[in-house]
């Protein structure tokens, strides 16, 4: 196994300790703050090692590589972007505390997502569409490394898609500005210009995210092990659970617990770096 080390700063002394605990045979640097260590082995110190150093890990097969990846699914609020759109939508009504928090709550799993989503849809009825470009325009950044890694998939022929239980208006814009092949969202009811507070045909809940994959997966004809799936909330365990190569991306510690790799304090183009 080659184990992958990168993050904002990677100190030598941190690199000399992670190959003693992994007994790795030496070490390269592959590019800037990612650094490969060969021949490792898995010890139960690395863990918290690169925690208090703010370093991401990964334990990865030498042969792993893109070419053997067909598609990758992601989740979109906080993962391919850095809101949560229907908390900031909620800040335009002065709401964003209570909705944040039943968000906050949902994405660790403590209560139902589809009921919570519904609760939180319906404090916005009268509320302009407006305000949703306005989110789009002024709040809505994509992570860092997002388009170095949407277009280094692209360049090997990967296809890609967000399955998100936000919604329509968002995605409908970011799939030609990205190049996005297939996207799954929830679509909101419009009436004269306004919101309703409710939704319309499929909500992609949990479930739904999973079946998007699933129905992806068999349409490109691929297997298991040639997808990959990135998440950072409970409602993304089930699309997660669908992939060959599961990742948390800054995501919650129900979510890192259950995936094959976790990036906590790098961009989301250091996926790129668990693959050779």
């Amino acid at each position: 196994m080659f184990l992958i080390i990168q993050g904002a700063n990677v100190e030598t002394n941190d690199l000399k300790q992670l190959a003693k605990l992994s007994g790795a045979s030496g070490i390269q640097q592959t590019s800037p703050n990612v650094f490969r260590l060969a021949k490792a082995s898995p010890h139960a110190e690395i863990e918290t090692f690169c925690a208090k150093a703010q370093l991401d890990f990964a334990f990865v097969p030498e042969t792993q590589s893109l070419s053997q990846i067909g598609l990758v699914v992601m989740d979109m609020d906080s993962t391919l972007i850095n809101i949560e759109c229907i908390d900031e939508i909620a800040d335009l009504l002065n709401l964003k505390p209570q909705v944040a928090a039943i968000t906050a709550s949902a994405m660790r799993g403590e209560i139902d997502f589809l009921a919570s989503l519904t609760q939180r849809v319906a404090l916005f009825s009268g509320l302009e569409q407006s305000a949703l470009q306005r989110v789009y325009d002024e709040r809505l950044q994509l992570s860092p490394g997002a388009e170095r890694f949407l277009s280094t998939l692209q360049q090997h022929n990967i296809k890609t898609s967000l399955a998100t239980g936000a919604f329509t208006f968002f995605t409908d814009k970011l799939k030609p500005r990205l190049k996005l092949d297939y996207t799954a969202a929830t679509a909101l009811e419009v009436v004269d210009g306004k919101l309703t507070g409710k939704m319309l045909g499929t909500i992609v809940d949990a479930q739904g995210k999973a079946d998007h994959l699933k129905h992806l997966r068999d349409q490109l004809g691929l297997k298991r092990e040639q997808v990959i799936a990135i998440g950072d909330g409970a409602n993304d365990l089930k699309m997660l659970g669908e992939a060959g190569i599961s990742i948390a991306y800054h995501a919650q510690p129900v979510v890192r617990a259950q995936t094959t790799y976790a990036i906590n304090y790098s961009g989301l183009d250091a996926v790129l770096n668990l693959f050779i």
